[in-house]
């Protein structure tokens, strides 16, 4: 942990929020192979995923689960919808709510790039207890900073 009471800058390889940037754009570049090959983007990727996992989801619980604004959400659902990968329905008990699942055509597409987090496991180099520190950490770090 960095040492802020001499009041001195920090280096670059100290501050944790580089080092899950950079980590963060790693996991991505190792998708990037994966992802093309199903001519996927990595948000794309991450739509699909909730909806395989909820099965349903409104727009608001989609993007507050991706941690995305309704004006970057709804162009990518737009493209997905157009590509046959989901549909979106008004709620009929209440209009301003939208509803967003799957196609079967989505299904296929999620389950195509299925490998894509095996692969990353097995680059980490971590053991499965320090996979779930990690993982338990980032999720406790983001629970406490995004409130």
């Amino acid at each position: 942990m960095p040492n802020f009471k001499d009041n001195q800058p920090i280096p670059l390889d100290d501050h944790l929020c580089f080092s899950l940037y950079a980590t963060s754009r790693a996991i991505q570049k190792l998708y990037h192979g994966g992802l093309s090959e199903c001519k996927l983007t990595y948000p794309q990727y991450l739509v699909l995923v909730a909806l395989y996992e909820h099965q349903e989801l409104t727009v608001k619980k989609l993007g507050a689960l991706l941690s995305l604004d309704s004006g970057t959400l709804t162009p990518l659902l737009k493209r997905l919808e157009n590509e046959g990968l989901l549909t979106r329905n008004r709620s009929k008990s209440d209009e301003r709510v939208v509803n967003v699942h799957l196609t079967d055509a989505g299904v296929a597409k999620r389950e195509e790039a299925n490998n894509l987090p095996e692969i990353l496991v097995e680059k980490s180099g971590l053991s499965e207890a320090e996979w779930n520190q990690l993982e338990n950490l980032s999720n406790k770090l983001y629970e406490n900073i995004s409130k």
